[in-house]
Parts: C-alpha cells; structure tokens; sequence
C-alpha cells in the first residue's frame, strides 16, 4: 500500500466508526469487556459501511471506492461498490486473494478468528442493501419481513456470535427483536426514506388505511396516515415483547446490553405515539430518562 493509500485509509475507518455515537442503539457500551467491545465495534464498522454504500453515503473523495478497487469515476455505482465490498469481505474469510485493501474489512480479520464467525450474516447485510438498489416498495407485510431477514437479523445473530451466546432459541428471539427495531427505523424515517424513493410500509397496509404515496410526501400526517403508522408500531411492539425473553436468558453485562436495545425500540415506539403517530416532520426521538426508565422494566422483566 502506498502512502496516499494510507493516508486515505484513515479517514475512512474514523468517519464510520464515529458513526456508532449517532445510533439509535448503543453499539459497544463502555461497560462491556474490552474484547467484546473490540469485536462489535468491527461487526459495526462493517455493517455501517455496507449501509453506506447502499444508501450512497459515502463520504466525499472517493477514497472507499479507491480502497474497494472501484475507479474513482464508477464510485457512484452502488451495485458495483457492493460486489467490490463482497470480493473484499470473502479475502476476510479465506485470504485466497490476498488481504482486504479496506481498514474496515482488515478490522474485522482477526474478530472472524478469534468468535470463528460464518460469512452468512455479513453476505445477508450486503444482500439487504443489493435489494434496496432494486426494490423501492414492498407489497405485503411478509415481504417486508424477508427483507428484514437480511438487513436485521444478521446483527442480532453476530451480537449473540460474539458474546459465545448463541442457541436456536435465542436466536429466534433475537430475530423478533431486530425486525422490530428495523420496522421502528422505517417508521421514523418515513420522509427520508421517501426522499431516497423508498416506502417499507407494505402496499397493502397502505390500501387497507387508504394512504396514497402523496399523503406520505406532506409536511405532516393526515389521520390515515397516523393510523397506519399506529397499526405498524404495535406490530413492531408485538414483536419486541416476543423477542424481550432473550434479555432474561442470559446473564451479567450482556443482559444489560440487551436491554438496552430492547428499551431503545420500546422508547423509540413510546415516541412516536407522543407524537401522535405523526412522523412526516422527522423522527420522533425519546429522551435518555425515558430509555432508562424502559431498561429498567426490560431488566425486572415486567413487560
């Protein structure tokens, strides 16, 4: 690697990981052994990154493309930086062809070594963000759900990876709790998502409540649109008290961790009804009392 690549490596990994502060989520809290939060902080930059890309994100320069192997004149072609992300995520794996170019990928070598980690959960994130260039509406409420398979699950699934906590059990309930919190991100990013010429709300929810692609463009939410939303959220919060069984089985600091991502949705979800169900403005957003006041209730296992 030459000293220009270099010094474009470091902007890179830096911008993203900052990211983690801005989540909805606490990402790798301080209060978790340092090796845990090592390794997620890796799962994450990956993660982010793939989001990135996806989303056309990308901070200005070029320089991830240039790390991809992308021409910096081909940097905008999303599908194209996703298959140079999956070429550099597969030398993460077998090193057949080398070392990955990308800090983030070299990042994330010796975190597949040491949890011994499967490609499956990474090619599903790539997977997710290939569709999101194809895919801009979903139909029906399953296949809303098979597309948080991918763009969802695999987080919860690599957390549980990490920690050496993973069963067939928890696993499932780990995947009811991801697809909420993807369900809540939707929701609060109606209008952005629009801006991008996506709409996760399923079609057919969106007929039944007689919302037009147009009422979704509006400055603020008529009464079907505040239904439909209402109707949404309390999927979403069916779906975080299946999943919330998960924190009780396990133990110490990982429970805490759980709980917080539970309490992030259900805070999250308290906040948009706050609101009225009424999204298009932005993102409602909960406080941090709020979200402790919900870990709590998540760790007593009251709700």
């Amino acid at each position: 690697m030459t000293v220009t690549d270099t010094a474009h490596a470091v902007d890179p990994e830096r911008g993203t990981l900052a990211k983690a502060a801005d989540e909805n989520f606490p990402v790798a809290p301080f209060f978790l052994p340092r090796a845990w939060r090592t390794d997620l902080m890796a799962v994450y930059g990956f993660a982010r990154l793939v989001d990135d890309i996806g989303d056309g994100d990308l901070a200005p320069g070029g320089a991830d493309a240039r790390l991809l192997g992308v021409p910096e004149d081909r940097a905008d072609d999303r599908l194209l930086m996703l298959d140079a992300f999956e070429a550099g995520l597969r030398r993460v794996f077998d090193g057949s062809d080398g070392a990955p170019r990308h800090p983030l990928l070299r990042r994330l070598v010796p975190t597949v070594r040491r949890r011994a980690l499967t490609p499956e959960p990474f090619l599903g994130l790539i997977a997710a963000n290939r569709q999101d260039q194809l895919v801009a509406r979903y139909e029906t409420y399953d296949d809303l759900l098979a597309y948080c398979e991918l763009s969802a699950n695999p987080v919860g699934r690599l957390v549980l990876a990490v920690t050496g906590t993973s069963t067939p059990e928890r696993i499932r309930r780990s995947d009811e709790i991801c697809t909420a919190l993807q369900i809540v991100e939707h929701l609060q990013d109606v209008a952005e998502d629009l801006g991008r010429d996506r709409i996760y709300l399923p079609a057919e929810d969106m007929k039944r409540f007689h919302v037009q692609e147009a009422d979704l463009a509006a400055p603020s939410a008529n009464a079907s649109v505040r239904a439909l939303i209402a109707y949404e959220a309390a999927r979403a919060r069916d779906l975080l008290n299946e999943g919330a069984p998960l924190v009780g089985s396990v133990h110490g600091r990982l429970r805490l961790l759980l709980a917080g991502f539970v309490a992030g949705g259900r805070a999250a979800l308290n906040a948009i009804a706050a609101a009225d169900h009424d999204v298009l403005p932005g993102p409602p957003k909960s406080g941090k009392v709020h979200l402790l006041r919900e870990a709590g209730v998540v760790l007593r296992g009251e709700g």
